[in-house]
């Protein structure tokens, strides 16, 4: 089992000489020279292992530490620092650092860390396969036949790493079923990267998407590893694409054709492999038509296409979709809430749900709330939607 280590380290030289050992004992090794670069490399899941200088040029890297320890996957941090004394080691310790060790870095004490952190990672490991086996999918299928086909063909695309594009109004699940792509698949424990589309800045998609070197542009200080980059070997997850201006979707069409981009200001190739899941709730069809969206990218992208239909047009999976609920937020609430009244689900199935599953979501838990019986009844539903239906189809409920 091999295992990777992060090393958060500002000096160049520095990090080459522990880049060089811990590659020669057989840890694959990334490097981030500050705060911000950490974390792209810990949002990605890329990091098994932390290796944490604590003065590093954005900040220190105690406050590091402190978003790491509430990571899912329980990321074990080795602090480094030549400024360190007997209280800050205790305070590291406490704070949920496992190990803490002086420059310069003795390679038998760090090599001893390293297999205690490694022993964490293989533990968490074998706990978080057991829950997947368990309780695979933060997604609710369905018994709806349009469901159950989109699994299988969702399935099909996550077995050969195809590009996927997932259309669909707002709220009827997109991200949900491309994290369920990424857990299905050879890729599941390889990085996933999401990026919004929507919420970039127009001049700013070339940086995100390929990076940049130093002195690229006036405000370019150091190099930027791009989002694609960041990916490599597991997933790219595109999320509202329709926002993406034509120059970066000629770029990204590029990219993805030849397998390799540059860093923006850069001159050598950077080869990746990523699967690229897209996702938008407007008509790329007709955008190709009016000239605001490639047709060359969107049949790029379109290998397989997953159409997420609206919850109106498949009300049979609302007594599932609530069950579901319901189980996710009785541990955060702290409550045991078994099931619904049938009134209740007469109310919530005839209900047309503008907002989708995203809307239904809200709407239980708010329910939830406040309800202090073991059922959800009419009374703890929102009024505006208890008293739209004086008159309702009866649904059987199906919950927990």
């Amino acid at each position: 089992m091999k295992f990777s280590v992060l090393i958060v380290e500002d000096e160049e030289n520095a990090r080459t000489f522990l880049k060089t050992h811990l590659t020669s004992i057989n840890y694959e090794v990334f490097e981030a020279e500050s705060l911000a670069e950490a974390k792209l490399y810990i949002d990605a899941e890329k990091a098994d292992i932390v290796l944490l200088d604590v003065k590093l040029p954005d900040g220190n890297g105690l406050s590091l530490l402190e978003s790491i320890i509430l990571h899912p996957n329980r990321i074990p941090v080795i602090l480094m620092t030549a400024y360190g004394d007997i209280d800050m080691a205790v305070g590291a310790m406490k704070s949920g650092a496992l190990d803490f060790l002086q420059k310069p870095i003795d390679f038998n004490l760090l090599e001893l860390s390293l297999k205690k952190a490694c022993e964490q990672v293989a533990f968490y490991r074998e706990l978080n396969l057991y829950r997947q086996s368990n309780n695979k999918y933060d997604f609710v299928i369905g018994n709806s036949s349009i469901m159950q086909r989109l699994y299988e063909q969702a399935k099909r695309a996550a077995a050969t790493s195809v590009s996927v594009l997932i259309t669909g109004e707002t709220g009827t699940g997109k991200e949900i079923l491309a994290r369920m792509i990424h857990q299905s698949g050879p890729r599941a424990h390889k990085p996933y990267v999401g990026i919004d589309s929507g919420a970039i800045q127009t001049t700013m998609y070339e940086s995100e998407l390929f990076g940049y070197e130093a002195g690229a542009f006036t405000s370019a200080q150091k190099r930027k590893h791009g989002l694609l980059e960041i990916a490599d070997g597991g997933i790219l997850f595109l999320d509202e694409i329709s926002s993406m201006p034509l120059d970066a979707q000629s770029k990204l069409l590029r990219a993805l054709n030849d397998r390799n981009f540059r860093r923006v200001g850069g001159t050598a190739e950077i080869k990746v492999d990523v699967q690229v899941l897209a996702a938008s709730n407007r008509n790329l069809k007709q955008m190709t038509e009016n000239g605001t969206f490639r047709d060359d990218l969107y049949y790029r992208l379109k290998v397989v296409d997953l159409h997420l239909p609206p919850l109106r047009e498949r009300k049979e999976d609302i007594p599932e979709l609530i069950g579901f609920f319901i189980r996710k937020n009785n541990p955060r609430l702290g409550i045991n809430i078994t099931g619904v009244t049938q009134r209740a689900m007469d109310v919530l199935c005839a209900h047309n749900w503008p907002g989708n599953i995203r809307e239904l979501g809200n709407t239980v838990e708010r329910a939830m709330i406040f309800c202090d019986d073991e059922e959800i009844d009419l009374i703890h539903l929102p009024i505006d939607l208890s008293q739209k239906y004086s008159t309702h189809k009866t649904y059987e409920s199906r919950i927990i």
